[in-house]
């Protein structure tokens, strides 16, 4: 649990660094929309590799994984990443809207 909360502390970081150039360059719509596409894209595959895990065989043979650990890998990276794009991006795009 102690590395998991150190990967989103350290992703949360480096997307706030991230996120100044990204609020600069598109405006708070776009950066308020990459929290929901983080969670679309990594759910995808999470969900593919429990409910369709043969489409995966050729890639994870190649890897020498099974889906069950990839989806797991996958779960955690879609945990980390949608906790650090919430808290650096999205909350603060809400903040903007109240004011």
């Amino acid at each position: 649990m102690g590395n998991f909360s150190t990967a989103t502390g350290t992703v949360t970081f480096m997307l706030m660094i991230i996120s100044r150039f990204i609020f600069g360059k598109f405006g708070w719509g776009v950066a308020a929309a990459i929290t929901p596409t983080v969670i679309l894209l990594t759910g995808a595959v999470f969900f593919s590799l429990i409910l369709l895990p043969g489409a995966w065989d050729p890639v994870l043979a190649a890897l020498g994984f099974t889906p069950l650990f990839m989806a797991v890998l996958v779960g955690a990276a879609q945990n980390i990443f949608s906790k650090g794009s919430k808290y650096s991006l999205f909350d603060p795009c809400k903040e903007m809207a109240y004011i």
